[in-house]
């Protein structure tokens, strides 16, 4: 069992170090590459798994309502305690509630669980994605505009691979080929990319950054056996729920930080010391949710 898990996140952890030491050695700017990542492979990733074979959304429905069970009382969750600490709402309750369900989450599930598990591990990172560009960046400035997730092209993959799989359609094997192989990319690049990004993470903010290393993920398990209480879901939904709710921050908290001013230094620790704490919680998580 230990070797099924280690065989499991060796690959995810060996990409984003790979990443990190790339990252030390030359400083790439990765800014115009990760749009492209954002605008055109991960949103080819959504059409392919979504169009690639039919999907009945009811069978996913309560998974789906779970996540986002997970993601807002998250900050519910915590709130209490970013008040006794006095610590900023807006500095550390994000990082909490809005979690690395495409980075790391998504070649988690394809390792553990295989292909026939990626599309609810796509639709969970839809979820968690849709939030965090309306909820989180309402959070962020009272102005922003909720609108603005119909501008997303992640979003407009989403829609029409839902529509392709509800509806029967096939597409043609000469346009579905090259999208697949376009969002293949997606994956690897995610994981390259945010070791990448931790290269200019500084930990000069540790102290709140190991209080959310331990929260996330504490907050994330609890609410997700709390909806299970509730719930009944499929064996596997319990899994994937429970993994999702055990995912340490996403970097881009600390980009959402940057743009706005918000503590960027502080949301940096938070985000690194996550996911440095993921190395010894996800093997944890996987080695009880995995068959043994």
């Amino acid at each position: 069992m230990v070797e099924q898990v280690i065989g499991i996140v060796f690959p995810v952890f060996a990409i984003v170090l790979v990443g990190y030491v790339y990252g030390r050695w030359h400083r790439p700017d990765l800014g115009a590459v990760n749009r492209i990542n954002i605008d055109v492979f991960v949103p080819a990733l959504i059409f392919a798994v979504l169009a690639g074979k039919p999907i009945d959304l009811a069978d996913y429905q309560w998974l789906l309502l779970g996540g986002a069970f997970v993601v807002l009382m998250s900050g519910v969750l915590v709130w209490p305690l970013v008040r006794l600490m006095g610590w900023q709402s807006k500095t550390f309750i994000p990082p909490v509630m809005f979690t690395n369900s495409g980075n790391m989450g998504l070649p988690l599930v394809l390792f553990a669980f295989g292909e026939q598990a990626l599309p609810a591990a796509v639709l969970l990172f839809i979820v968690e994605n849709t939030l965090h560009f309306t909820v989180g960046m309402k959070m962020m400035d009272r102005s922003a505009s909720m609108l603005q997730i119909f501008r997303m092209p992640m979003l407009l993959a989403t829609i029409a691979g839902i529509a392709v799989s509800v509806l029967g359609l096939t597409v043609p094997p000469a346009i579905y080929r090259p999208i697949d192989m376009i969002g293949q990319i997606a994956i690897p690049f995610m994981l390259f990319a945010l070791g990448v990004r931790l290269v200019s993470v500084e930990l000069r903010d540790w102290k709140i950054g190991m209080v959310s290393a331990i929260v996330t993920p504490a907050t994330g398990l609890l609410l997700a056996a709390i909806y299970m209480m509730w719930i009944d879901l499929p064996a596997q939904q319990v899994s994937l729920l429970i993994l999702f709710g055990a995912l340490p921050p996403a970097v881009l908290n600390f980009m959402v930080a940057e743009k706005y001013q918000q503590e960027p230094s502080t949301v940096a620790s938070i985000v690194m010391l996550g996911n440095l704490g993921s190395v010894v919680v996800i093997p944890t998580v996987l080695y009880f949710i995995l068959p043994h």
